[in-house]
């Protein structure tokens, strides 16, 4: 197990709903098991039955290898009335954990990888956006790309406004236009289990204003746009996330890549990374 700064934070290790039986998984290669305890708590453990850190939010169990130095990071959406939250289930990804949040702010592949639901030719340059630094958060905002259908909820095209942001060195979330709702925000999280350095379980979760679409159609939704994903995610190389700058050549388009990258260095956030080339 690698020691960095990541060891101390906080990971999503399965479906809080799912708990009844308790299932066995793993995190940043050690195995563990999550279960409850008999006075009805949240455990999660060692093989060798020592504890780890728990947190229950958003639907998912939360754990530790390190000691968290911080609570869980806040989604204030996650509390706000009317809202409909989505569990969507779990994919692995034979990829960093790093890289599938890399994937999940890249927004040029949208016409290309997500053609006629995201993005559709010939809409497909990338606007000038801003990225900054917010209270030690990546935050991309003032995006806007046209998509054919933007969600579950959308009736047709539109041009659909982003912002992202990533609290946390394996989770980001999405804000993005509300068709049924003008000026509110969808929420889309990503929260990615690391098993290894090249395999993570990914944990999509949404926070919605839409009162009409079943259930099982904005989770078979989500998790078609997550399952095209995979197929580039995989066949990416260098499998773990390149860090050192010369090593990948970014375009304009690529501005929270960067920031991203960047914002890992500077952290020592480097389970899953690549620090030089090889």
């Amino acid at each position: 197990m690698t020691e960095d700064a990541m060891i101390d934070e906080w990971y999503p290790v399965g479906l809080f709903g799912q708990i009844e039986n308790g299932w066995k998984t793993a995190l940043m290669g050690e195995p563990i098991e999550v279960a409850f305890d008999p006075g009805g708590e949240v455990k999660v453990t060692y093989e060798d039955g020592r504890t780890l850190p728990v947190c229950v939010r958003y639907g998912h169990v939360w754990s530790s290898l390190g000691k968290p130095r911080n609570d869980l990071f806040a989604i204030p959406e996650a509390d706000q009335p009317g809202r409909r939250f989505v569990e969507v289930g779990v994919v692995r990804v034979r990829c960093s954990p790093l890289r599938a949040v890399e994937n999940f702010l890249d927004i040029a592949h949208f016409p290309f990888v997500h053609t006629d639901i995201l993005g559709a030719e010939p809409h497909t340059e990338v606007h000038d956006y801003k990225v900054e630094i917010r209270q030690d958060e990546v935050w991309a905002t003032q995006v806007k790309f046209y998509q054919p259908q933007a969600a579950k909820s959308a009736a047709g095209g539109i041009t659909t406004e982003y912002m992202y942001r990533v609290p946390a060195p394996t989770c980001s979330v999405l804000y993005k236009t509300c068709p049924p709702r003008p000026g509110e925000w969808d929420v889309i999280a990503l929260f990615v289990q690391p098993l290894a350095e090249d395999l993570c379980d990914v944990w999509p979760w949404m926070a919605l204003f839409d009162d009409v679409t079943p259930m099982t159609d904005l989770i078979h939704f989500q998790q078609t746009i997550f399952l095209q994903d995979r197929s580039i995610l995989e066949n990416q190389i260098p499998r773990l996330l390149p860090l050192d700058p010369g090593m990948e050549i970014p375009t304009r388009a690529d501005l929270t890549s960067v920031a991203y990258r960047r914002w890992l260095k500077r952290h020592n956030y480097k389970y899953g990374a690549q620090l030089v080339a090889q």
